[in-house]
């Protein structure tokens, strides 16, 4: 094999979880790996030591269809699976697979709560459109690779705050994935550690109201002050990371950190969960499942459907304090 080109036009968080396919192909081929996303997502590819080029698309992947036909390659891996990257793989005419997006399963799942999910990482079906090649997974967990830069800016926030921190990520793309308020504040209740309060530009506010309910020394919220990448790099140094199903908890997963879940409107079932080896050890999963309507979507809304939110308001935290003591005596 000499060039490889993988299409995943997004998530944030998905294009994490491909991270491992990415490794394995590069140290298992030796090929040259090309990656296919969008533009708002390449640069979580721009500094992987594993990947040799990035096409970057607005929308459609036909819109660079031209230039990357040029590039012969000797097979497509298409870890999206859907419309555009189908088309885009028949027209390219190269031998190619795709992984199993299941998604009548996840339809079942979602509409009438019958689960057929198989029991395996969204990873680890990555992995199936890679076997004709060969190629295995080598269990070493999610990548990401942060600038010198990024890691200054971390520094200096962590210089100005606390050495020994935890992270609340207080935003989600999705309103239904979102922790609210009271709970972001129970969160930061429970932990012995002052908290960073990391969210987007759309979660300015909020992180304000946080900020307003605690004394400086406990709270340093950052939601809407730095990119990305910086929010990954506070994270990777957290000691225990609070989140929702967001792309900063697979970022998380990534650097092995400790890491509290309340999920939402999605469930661990569809297999999207934190991608840690041994995840016993680095987990907790907060759910309320005495709800007859979760999961309600396997992506999320702007409002929940039934209008109580309970998947996340009325979710138990009666174990949380136990788990944390049991990590800092442990």
């Amino acid at each position: 094999m000499k060039k490889l080109l993988i299409i995943r036009l997004s998530s944030l968080g998905d294009i994490i979880l491909t991270t491992p396919v990415v490794r394995c192909l590069k140290l298992q081929t030796h090929a040259d790996i090309h990656f296919l996303t969008k533009r708002q997502n390449a640069f979580l590819l721009s500094n992987n030591p594993h990947v040799d080029k990035v096409w970057a698309i607005d929308k459609d992947p036909l819109e660079i269809f031209g230039t990357v036909k040029k590039e012969h390659y000797d097979f497509v891996i298409d870890l999206h699976n859907n419309t555009r990257s189908r088309r885009l793989t028949l027209l390219l005419g190269r031998p190619a697979d795709r992984f199993p997006k299941l998604n009548i399963r996840k339809w079942l799942l979602v509409r009438f709560k019958i689960n057929l999910m198989p029991s395996t990482h969204v990873v680890d079906r990555y992995f199936k459109a890679v076997e004709k090649l060969g190629v295995v997974n080598d269990n070493q967990g999610l990548d990401y690779y942060l600038t010198e830069d990024d890691m200054k800016a971390q520094q200096a926030i962590v210089d100005q705050f606390h050495s020994d921190y935890d992270v609340v990520v207080a935003g989600a793309k999705h309103y239904t994935k979102q922790i609210p308020l009271d709970r972001v504040c129970e969160l930061i209740h429970s932990t012995p550690r002052p908290c960073i309060i990391l969210g987007g530009p759309d979660d300015a506010l909020k992180g304000i109201e946080i900020g307003k309910l605690f004394h400086e020394d406990k709270v340093l919220n950052l939601c809407g002050k730095i990119s990305f990448n910086q929010s990954v790099s506070i994270l990777s140094r957290a000691h225990t990371v609070f989140t929702s199903d967001t792309g900063l908890m697979h970022a998380a997963a990534a650097f092995n950190r400790q890491i509290v879940v309340l999920w939402g409107n999605t469930v661990p079932a569809l297999g999207m969960y934190p991608y840690i080896p041994n995840p016993n050890r680095r987990i907790l999963n907060i759910e309320n499942n005495k709800l007859s309507c979760r999961p309600c979507s396997k992506i999320g809304y702007t409002r929940c459907p039934k209008k109580h939110f309970k998947c996340m308001t009325e979710s138990s935290l009666s174990g949380l304090k136990q788990w944390i003591d049991a990590k800092e005596t442990g």
